[in-house]
C-alpha cells in the first residue's frame, strides 16, 4: 500500500507533536526523581486512567486480539484471560488502594515496608528489581515486534531498500522498522518523564476512539450488505470441552492455526487459565507501567478510581476497532494478503485491513493512534525499567547524593541503555504470539506464589520472598527448553517450585521485625492471614479498625469480572447488529453499575 501524502502529513504531525509534549515537560521532569519517574504524584486519576488504559491499547496486543477475533468470535472474549485482563478489577476493588497508602516510588521500595531494611530486606529488593527489568524488557520486545510487522505492510521494502546500504534478510524487515520507530518513543518519553507520557497517552486515546468508532460503522456497513460465513457456534461465548470451531470447509488455514495455538482441548485450557488468573490478580499490579501509574495518583481512594475507570474506558472502544477489523478480515479474506515467508500469518490482518479498506485521511488518523499505542506501551515501560534501575540500584547502591541535573542524566543513559537491550531481545523473537505467552506463561508464573503471600500471610518474610521469586524465576528461563507446548501447561509445576521456594525460605529463616510487620499492618490495613500482627496492633491501639472487607471485596470482584466481560461483548454485539444480547448486556451492566455504586464508591477511603 502506498500512502497518501495527506496520511504522511497526519503521522509526521503526531510524531512531531509527541516530541514537543517531551520538550515540553522536560524543564518539570528535571527539578527531581518524583517528578521524573512519577509526575510529582500531581496528576488527576481520570488523565491516569486515561493513559493507563490507552498504553494497554498496542499494536501488538491489538494485533493479536484481531486474529483472535477472526478465528475464534464471541468466544475470544476469554482468551485476554492469559493477561489476565480481570487483574484490573482485583485492583479497582482493594489492591490500587492497599498499593497506594505505601507512598513509594517503585516495588522495590515498597519491600521496605513491607520486610524493613535489613540485609534480608535488601535481597528481597534485588530479586524484584531483577523481575522488573527482566518483565519490562520482555515487554518492550513484544511491542517492537509488533510494531515492525504493522509498518511493514504500510512501507514496503522494495521501496525502502534501494536507500539502505545494508543487505536486510526477508525475515528481519520488522525489526529495521521497528528500531526506526522506537527512535522516536525513545526521545518523547526519556525527555518528558510521566508527565509528557500521560498527557500523550491522553492525546493518543482521542484519536484511538475516533479511529475505533470509524472502522466499527465501516464493518457494521459491510456486515448489512454482506453475508458472514462462519463456523456453528463463532456467534457464542459458550463452550464445552473445546470451543468445536471448524473451518474446514470455510478457511482450512485456520483449523491448522488453531492446532498451533494449543487452546484445545479448552475446558482445561480456561481452568488452568481462570485458576491462574486469580492467583495473578491477588499477587498484584506486577513491577511495569501500571504499578508506576498507580503510585504517581494523589491518594489511595483516586487510585482505584483510575483502576476503574481504566477498563470502562479501554474496553468498549478497543473491541469496537477489534471486531470492525475481524469482520472485514472474515468478509474480504480472499482480498487481503497475509502471506509471508513462512505461510499466512493472521497477524497481518489488521495492517491488511487497514490497507483495504480504510480511506486516505482515517488511515493517517488511524496510523498515528496505532503508532500513538506503540509509543505510549513502550514508553510507559521503559519509564518503569528506568525507574528500577535509577531508583533502586544507581541512587541506593551506587550514588545517594546525587544531584537532580545528575539524576536527570543518569536516567536518559539507563533509558537508551535499556532500549538497546530491548531491541536485541526483540531480534530473538520469532513473532508476537512467542513473546506474549513467554511472558503471561512462563515468567509471570515464577511471579505468583511470592507476590501472593506478600500481602495475605503475616509469616512470609524477606527471605521467602527472595527464594520464591529465585526459584520462580529461574525455572521460568529453564522451562522453555524443557517444556515446547504452550507455556500455560507447565505453570502449575512452575507455581508449586516457587511456592515451594517461597515456604523454605519463610520457615528457615527468623519472622520479619514485629515493628515493622505492626508498621505496616497500620498502614496497609490488609486483610487475610493476619491475626497475630492485629492482636498486638489492638492491644497497643484500641482505637485502631482492622479491615473486614474480605467478603464485600470479594463480591464487588466477582460482579465487577461480569461487568467486564459485558463491557467486552458489548462492542462485540453492536457490531455485528445481535440485537438481543446487545440489549441483555446493557441490563446486565446497568444493574452492577448501581450495586457497585453502593459497595465499592461510596465506601472508598484513603
Amino acid at each position: 500500500m502506498t500512502l497518501h501524502i495527506i496520511d504522511i502529513v497526519i503521522i509526521l504531525l503526531y510524531l512531531c507533536i509527541m516530541v514537543l509534549i517531551g520538550w515540553y515537560f522536560q524543564k518539570k521532569a528535571s527539578l527531581n526523581k518524583e517528578n521524573y519517574l512519577l509526575g510529582g504524584k500531581s496528576l488527576p486519576w481520570y488523565y491516569l486512567g486515561l493513559s493507563n488504559a490507552s498504553g494497554m491499547f498496542d499494536i501488538s496486543g491489538t494485533m493479536w486480539m484481531v486474529t483472535l477475533a477472526f478465528v475464534y468470535g464471541i468466544k475470544s472474549l476469554w482468551l485476554p484471560w492469559l493477561w489476565p485482563v480481570f487483574n484490573q478489577v482485583f485492583l479497582m476493588m482493594y489492591l490500587s488502594v492497599w498499593l497506594r497508602r505505601s507512598n513509594v516510588t517503585t516495588g522495590a521500595e515498597w519491600m521496605a515496608t513491607r520486610f524493613g531494611s535489613d540485609k534480608q530486606s535488601s535481597m528481597a529488593q534485588w530479586i524484584i528489581v531483577v523481575f522488573a527489568i527482566l518483565s519490562c524488557l520482555g515487554f518492550l520486545a513484544y511491542g517492537f515486534v509488533g510494531l515492525g510487522k504493522f509498518v511493514e505492510i504500510f512501507i514496503p521494502w522494495e521501496l525502502v531498500s534501494p536507500y539502505i546500504p545494508l543487505d536486510i534478510p526477508a525475515e528481519y524487515v520488522p525489526h529495521f522498522y521497528g528500531i526506526v520507530f522506537t527512535l522516536f518513543s525513545v526521545v518523547y518519553a526519556i525527555m518528558g518523564g510521566m508527565s509528557s507520557i500521560v498527557i500523550a497517552d491522553v492525546v493518543q486515546y482521542v484519536i484511538m476512539t475516533v479511529a475505533a468508532i470509524a472502522i466499527g460503522i465501516i464493518a457494521m456497513n459491510q456486515l448489512a450488505s454482506h453475508q458472514l460465513i462462519v463456523p456453528e457456534g463463532w456467534f457464542s461465548p459458550f463452550f464445552g470441552k473445546s470451543m468445536n470451531l471448524d473451518w474446514s470447509h470455510i478457511i482450512p488455514e485456520v483449523n491448522e492455526k488453531i492446532i498451533r495455538d494449543g487452546y484445545e482441548p479448552f475446558s482445561i485450557f480456561f481452568t488452568l487459565m481462570l485458576i491462574k488468573g486469580i492467583l495473578g490478580s491477588l499477587a498484584g499490579p506486577a513491577p511495569n507501567y501500571d504499578m508506576q501509574k498507580l503510585l504517581s495518583t494523589k491518594s489511595p481512594k483516586e487510585a482505584a478510581k483510575m483502576s476503574g475507570f481504566v477498563s470502562v474506558i479501554l474496553l468498549p472502544t478497543r473491541y469496537l476497532m477489534i471486531m470492525g477489523f475481524a469482520i472485514l478480515g472474515l468478509l474480504f479474506f480472499k482480498e487481503l494478503n497475509l502471506e509471508s515467508a513462512s505461510g499466512i500469518d493472521f497477524e497481518k490482518i489488521l495492517p491488511a485491513g487497514i490497507s483495504a479498506f480504510v480511506p486516505p485521511g482515517l488511515v493517517g488518523i488511524l496510523l498515528a493512534g496505532l503508532l500513538a499505542a506503540f509509543i505510549g506501551t513502550f514508553a510507559g515501560t521503559l519509564n518503569a525499567a528506568q525507574a528500577y534501575i535509577l531508583n533502586d540500584i544507581y541512587l541506593k547502591y551506587i550514588n545517594p547524593k546525587a544531584s537532580d541535573k545528575k539524576v536527570s542524566r543518569v536516567g536518559y543513559a539507563v533509558g537508551i541503555l535499556v532500549v538497546v537491550v530491548s531491541i536485541a531481545l526483540g531480534f530473538m523473537a520469532k513473532n508476537v504470539n512467542d513473546v506474549l505467552q513467554w511472558i503471561v506463561g512462563a515468567l509471570y508464573g515464577g511471579y505468583i506464589a511470592a507476590n501472593v503471600l506478600k500481602w495475605h500471610w503475616w509469616r512470609f518474610n524477606a527471605m521467602g520472598f527472595f527464594w520464591g521469586m529465585m526459584t520462580g524465576i529461574a525455572a521460568a528461563l529453564v522451562f522453555p527448553y524443557i517444556f515446547t507446548g504452550v507455556p500455560l501447561y507447565s505453570w502449575p509445576l512452575l507455581f508449586l517450585i516457587s511456592l515451594a521456594g517461597s515456604v523454605a525460605g519463610t520457615y528457615l529463616s527468623p519472622p520479619t521485625d514485629p515493628k515493622v510487620l505492626k508498621s505496616f499492618y497500620k498502614s496497609i490495613r490488609p486483610w487475610g492471614f493476619w491475626e497475630p500482627i492485629k492482636e498486638k496492633v489492638i492491644k497497643e491501639d484500641p482505637s485502631f479498625r482492622p479491615n473486614k472487607r474480605f467478603g464485600l471485596d470479594m463480591f464487588n470482584v466477582a460482579i465487577g469480572i461480569i461487568a467486564q466481560c459485558c463491557l467486552t461483548l458489548l462492542p462485540m454485539y453492536l457490531v455485528l447488529s445481535m440485537k438481543l444480547p446487545l440489549i441483555i448486556t446493557i441490563t446486565i451492566l446497568v444493574v452492577i453499575g448501581l450495586i457497585l455504586k453502593r459497595t465499592w464508591w461510596d465506601k472508598l477511603e484513603d
